[in-house]
This record gives C-alpha cells, structure tokens and sequence, in this order.
C-alpha cells in the first residue's frame, strides 16, 4: 500500500555517496549497495560517480531485464519522497522498451562471425607476408594489414565488453581475453576500468579519464586551473612543461596518434601488476598479455634488419592510429564539464558530450559501429548491427526535446577537433593576457 512506504528526500540520499556508505535509487526506490558495488561487473568507479542518486536512466541503459530482479535483496525500505521523472527520461525509457520488446538486444546477426573470419584471415596473412615473402613492400603491406586487423579485433574486444556478441557470459569473457589481451595487447581489464567510468560520466573534465590526458592534451582551459581528477586519484598539473607541450597540439595531435598504442601499452601494464588496485581476472588477463608478447616480437624478429622491424611497427602503429583518431572525433569537440555526473539528466549528458561520424553503410565495418557513437551512448547493450537502424529515431527524440544531434563526416570531425584543440592552444600560450574572444568561445563550448 501507498500509505505503507517510508520516504527518504532527495537531499538526504544525496548524502550517502562515499564508498563505505553508497547509496542509489531506481524508479525512486532506494538500494544500500555499498558491500555490492565492490563486486559490481562493471567496477566500482561507475556507482560511485552517480551514488547519492537515481540512477534509473543509467540502469535501464547498462542492464537486461532480466537484472531487475536481483535488486530487491539491496532494497533498505525506503523511497523519494520527491522523486519525479523528466519527459526526457521519460521517453528514454518508453524508447529502450520498445527496442526490447522489438527484439533489438537479442538479434546480433552474424557480424561477431564475419568480423572473427576477418581477423583470422589477416592473422594469417600477415605471418605469411613476414615469414614467406622477401620484399620489403610485402613487409610494409603486412604491417599495415597488421594495423587493420588490430582495429578490427579492438571492435570485437569493445563489443564483447559490453556483452553484446555472445549470449553466454563465459563466452563473452573468452572473447573479451582473446580480441583485447591476445589480438592486440590491450587488457580488457583497463579497458573495462576506464571504459565503464567514460560512459558514466560522458565529458566531465574531472570524471571521464577520456579526456585527461595533461600534459599532451587538454580539450578546454578549464584544466589550466589544475583539475584534479576524480578517476586517477591525482591533480592533472598545468606546469610549464603542460603549457609548452599543449601549446602546439594541434600540431602534434596527429603525430602522437600513430605512437598511441605505446601509451596503452603501459596503462595495462601499470594497473595489471599494481599491487593497490583489484583488478578482476588479473591473472587471465596477465596470461593474454603473454600470449601477445610472445607472437608479437617473435613475428617482429622474423624480419631481416632493424630498419625493417622499425618500419614494421611504426607502419602497423600508424594505421591503427586511424581508430584511436576516431575515438577522439567522438568527444573532443563535443560539450564538456565540471563535475560528477548527473543521474537526472542522462540522455542530455550523452547527447551533449558525443559526435557521430557519417558514413555510408558500406563502411559500418570499418568504423566498427561506433560511428553511431551517440546511439551506442545512449544504449550501450545495443549490437553494433542495429545502431543505424535506431539513428533515426534517436534524432527525432533529439529534436523533440531541443538536444544537440551532431553527425559529421570524417574530414568534417577532424576539423572541429583541431580547431578545439588550438583554441585551447592559443589560451595556453597566452594565459597572461587572455583574448576576450577566446574566453567567449570557452562561455560557449564548456557547459557545467
């Protein structure tokens, strides 16, 4: 009964929001998964940047129905006494029902097939390039392929994170290990860590560890005030080194693109053998490290000189460049904040902080589906395979409510990009005496 239910307000949910203390609310309900969060599949980091909140939009978002039932065991009894549901969240939720009810989860065609045949394909072409063939030009065609295959695999590894391949959770893991850690070198464990925390907190400044990336980048002057960020645990420092190096990224955005795998590289090696952070499956996921570190250089060394080893992975780095460019397109130009994230207002976070990238049909492989990067946003357990297919009706929400859709060509978010990134590059280099037209563009494009 009505009468029957204990009310809580939102002031003093909004108090339980530490880690020993967590609390959440869903459709006003309230759950104390304060012991829970520490087991959560998708970590920590993503309940505590919302705790002290309702984070129904979220949940409906990150879980399958069949998720709701395991929430009462969290319940403490109480509701919102001023809960209240936006018309926004409110068609949100009418839209992720209806996808459900059309099956849209569920059918994940064969594209997990064609892409593994691709990349088993390239794996084998590019061993036969190396070892079998003399020219150098089938060397530098077999790096490049090399690049490719990693793109492609890192879509699979993606894909498989957000357990949208494979109906079996066990599968799903195999898949995670042998397209991340095995294929490419990249832990899936980092990936989840940082992943999961970026979706949650879409472009916050201080929350998204996608966008901290001081002292090389910096997407807004906001972190000339030293932000400290809430992900690392640590003050993204404005120094002079930060200055000097920022004040010329448009310029070496690109440069630093081909080399990013380096950086990647050395993540997942500095959260897999810390000794402070829990990291889940640590040892499977040290395991297909090896197994990457194993064929990698051996195929490397199968080469005859260093100048062509050299040429090798610099070439293979340089074409994988393209996907990590890609990821950038999708947010560095979009609206950015400061802040935690707000439970309340989930579809206009996602629809201000991502750009979509237009493409025909024909080149979906190619970027993977996440050129419907605010499709993918906004229903992250969606297969790649339906994201065109929803886009449409994605626009008209958009529109209905007066949020930013913003679609791109390629060359189109490669300029929006670089133009952010050297207007934050003009007010690096001249902080002492800012430019009232740069400080206006900041009034524009910084929200929070």
């Amino acid at each position: 009964m009505e009468g029957e239910k204990t009310y809580i307000t939102s002031e003093e949910l909004s108090k339980h929001n530490k880690e020993e203390d967590l609390w959440v609310s869903i459709q006003g309900k309230v759950y104390n998964v304060t012991e829970w969060a520490k087991d959560h599949p998708g970590g920590l980091i993503p309940i505590l940047n919302l705790a002290g909140q309702d984070v129904t939009d979220a949940f409906i978002a990150y879980h399958p129905g069949s998720a709701w039932k395991y929430l009462e065991k969290f319940s403490t009894g109480y509701h919102l006494k001023d809960f209240k549901v936006s018309e926004v969240s409110r068609d949100y939720r009418k839209m992720a029902t209806e996808f459900s009810k059309m099956g849209l989860f569920e059918k994940k065609q064969h594209v997990t097939f064609w892409t593994l045949t691709f990349v088993a394909v390239m794996f084998v072409a590019v061993w036969y390039g190396v070892v079998k063939c003399t020219s150098v030009w089938a060397h530098l065609g077999s790096a490049m392929l090399l690049g490719l295959l990693w793109m492609q695999s890192a879509y699979l590894g993606h894909d498989s994170g957000h357990h949208v391949i494979m109906m079996n959770r066990g599968f799903n893991k195999f898949a995670q290990l042998l397209s991340g850690n095995c294929l490419t070198g990249i832990s899936i464990a980092w990936w989840k860590w940082t992943h999961n925390a970026h979706h949650i907190a879409c472009n916050s400044l201080d929350h998204d560890p996608d966008l901290q990336h001081m002292p090389v980048f910096a997407v807004s002057a906001r972190f000339f005030n030293t932000i400290t960020s809430h992900f690392y645990g640590r003050p993204l420092k404005f120094d002079s080194l930060a200055r000097f190096l920022i004040s010329y990224q448009h310029w070496t955005f690109y440069p630093v693109m081909c080399v990013a795998r380096v950086n990647l590289y050395i993540q997942t090696f500095l959260l897999l053998f810390s000794p402070t952070r829990r990291v889940p499956d640590r040892a499977l996921n040290i395991l297909g490290i090896l197994v990457f570190w194993t064929w990698f250089p051996l195929l490397v060394s199968c080469l005859p000189n260093w100048p062509e080893r050299f040429m090798f992975v610099l070439a293979s780095f340089a074409v994988c460049s393209i996907q990590h460019i890609q990821f950038c397109l999708n947010h560095f130009a979009a609206n950015v904040y400061v802040g935690a994230p707000s439970g309340n207002d989930w579809f206009e976070k996602q629809t201000g902080g991502t750009l979509d990238i237009s493409c025909s049909s024909w080149m979906d492989w190619f970027f993977g589906g996440l050129q419907f990067q605010l499709e993918h946003h906004l229903f992250p357990r969606l297969p790649r395979c339906q994201l065109r297919k929803i886009s449409p009706v994605v626009i008209d929400l958009c529109k209905k409510h007066n949020l930013p859709y913003r679609s791109l060509s390629f060359w189109e978010a490669n300029q929006w990009t670089i133009r952010t990134l050297r207007n934050a590059a003009l007010q690096a280099r001249d902080l002492t005496n800012p430019d009232p037209k740069n400080l206006l563009w900041e009034a524009v494009n910084t929200h929070g």
